[in-house]
């Protein structure tokens, strides 16, 4: 795998952007850079079978830091624009929705954080006032608030219901109440001493972020990782797909009142985390993915996993034979394949509207065949989602039986690498449970990290939400909520 690196000027970057989606790539990243001599934006492009990467990379004014907008090309670029907006000041003209999206009502105005000349914050206020939500009028419209603070322990989020009757006409989901400024953190420490921040970013996805973080170092480094350690981590990624798809299954059915169902998902979920806790010492299995290698403790039992799979296999037929669970998934909230595709969903949730896109076979970091199956559904709704995630555990439960025939356990390294000079830059796209995790690094000539970007599947799932619940009814809002299973911490980084 090789990434093509290209400098254009800020006016030709539409014409190149398009040209690059147009042969099939997605726009998975993009990241504003404060370097020495000026602000740069990069854009990464990917597209898979086979893997190709490509990178543009303007230069801008520091004292006019504009750059045209591509929302017009792509969705996610129109969300990654007003993140770069609201973090370093670089205007993308022309946007159709410059509204701010990281910066709440009190952040000072004029103050970017992310800038090499932030310095410490100035006195929070409310300087930008209340966010201007849309509202929607009409006879028996009425709108319903729903946090930030939840019942549960799930970080803070605002979502802003209108509805007539039951019937939803428009949801608005506003996030970035707890913006920690991960990012800032990664810059000026060396690689290794990063990891626990990475292994953080979104506790439910330690391996997937880690091994994404890793992949980007090691890229960067030139440092060349085993087969054998590649095949540790990617037993490592099934099993933390695992027992969260498990952990979805059940709290889809309990959101139909169907909690013994959820209880014996639980009892599943629970055997995953203490054979995680086996492998890795960890029950969230951090400290198995490391710089160069992975290290497992023991290894799954097959004769453990065979049963489990049958177990869940089991209990996936009690749950769509039972008539209140299948009327309630069934047609509710459904995503269609032109809007997942349009939204540049990812995932199980893409796959579920029949987009065929899976990182382990698109950008591959070790060879999964013949165990890989990558399912797809075409009815976008609950149903399929739920369906989504019961396929894929059982071919999680195929890929870890196939890669740990013959292993051993143990660890295996390849870090420090030989050293390199000069600046350099890598990626890393890793298919996380929610879907494609990306990480890029640049390394300063010293070896430290000048710049770490993180992209969470759920940053460019949370739209597609609203979207399928738009003619739903409140009531249903847990469910397809589940359904799609979003992260805040992976999206308020």
């Amino acid at each position: 795998m090789t990434t093509t690196v290209r400098d254009v000027d800020a006016a030709r970057l539409p014409e190149h952007a398009a040209a690059l989606l147009d042969d099939g790539h997605r726009l998975a990243l993009a990241a504003a850079h404060d370097d020495p001599d000026g602000l740069r934006v990069v854009y990464l492009f990917t597209a898979g079978r086979p893997d190709r990467r490509a990178e543009l990379h303007v230069r801008l004014d520091r004292d006019d830091p504009a750059v045209p907008s591509l929302a017009a090309l792509s969705f996610p670029a129109g969300r990654f624009e007003r993140e770069m907006h609201d973090l370093y000041g670089i205007v993308p003209a022309d946007h159709p929705l410059p509204r701010r999206l990281v910066r709440h009502h009190h952040w000072p105005r004029g103050w970017y954080p992310m800038r090499a000349d932030a310095g410490p914050p100035p006195p929070f206020g409310d300087p930008e006032g209340p966010y201007p939500f849309v509202q929607v009028e009409g006879p028996g419209v009425y709108e319903i608030p729903v946090g930030p603070v939840h019942a549960g322990m799930i970080e803070p989020g605002h979502f802003r219901f209108s509805v007539v009757g039951e019937s939803i006409l428009k949801l608005k989901a506003r996030l970035w109440f707890v913006h920690k400024g991960l990012e800032k953190l990664f810059q000026g420490r060396a690689p290794a001493d990063a990891l626990p921040l990475a292994e953080r970013v979104s506790g439910d996805t330690t391996v997937g972020h880690t091994l994404a973080y890793c992949l980007a170092v090691e890229d960067a480094a030139g440092c060349v990782v085993s087969p054998g350690a590649q095949r540790m981590r990617a037993v490592l990624l099934e099993l933390e797909r695992l027992y969260n798809h498990v952990t979805d299954l059940g709290a889809l059915c309990n959101d139909v009142g169907h909690s013994v169902l959820n209880a014996q998902f639980g009892r599943i979920r629970e055997q995953l985390l203490r054979l995680n806790a086996d492998v890795t010492g960890h029950r969230l299995l951090r400290g198995g993915v490391l710089l160069g290698g992975a290290v497992l403790r023991t290894l799954p039992d097959p004769a453990a996993f065979k049963a489990i799979g049958a177990d869940v296999a089991e209990l996936v037929d009690l749950a769509l034979g039972h008539t209140v669970v299948a009327d309630r998934f069934t047609g509710t909230a459904p995503l269609s394949a032109d809007a997942a595709r349009d939204l540049g969903v990812l995932g199980p949730v893409a796959r579920a509207s029949g987009l065929d896109a899976d990182a382990r076979r698109d950008h591959p970091f070790t060879d999964l065949r013949p165990a890989l199956a990558v399912p797809t559904a075409t009815t976008g709704d609950v149903l399929a989602r739920f369906q989504i995630r019961a396929r894929e555990i059982a071919a999680s439960i195929e890929i870890v039986r196939d890669l740990t025939y013959a292993m051993n356990p143990g660890l295996v390294s390849a870090w420090p690498p030989t050293a390199r000079t000069g600046r350099a830059s890598g990626t890393g796209i890793v298919e996380g449970w929610r879907g494609a995790v990306v990480h890029r690094v640049e390394l300063a000539p010293d070896g430290t990290l000048a710049r770490a970007k993180i992209v969470d599947p759920s940053f460019v799932n949370w739209p597609a939400l609203p979207v399928a619940l738009t003619g739903a009814i409140v009531p249903d809002f847990p469910l397809v909520n589940k359904s799609f299973n979003l992260s805040y911490a992976g999206n308020d980084l």
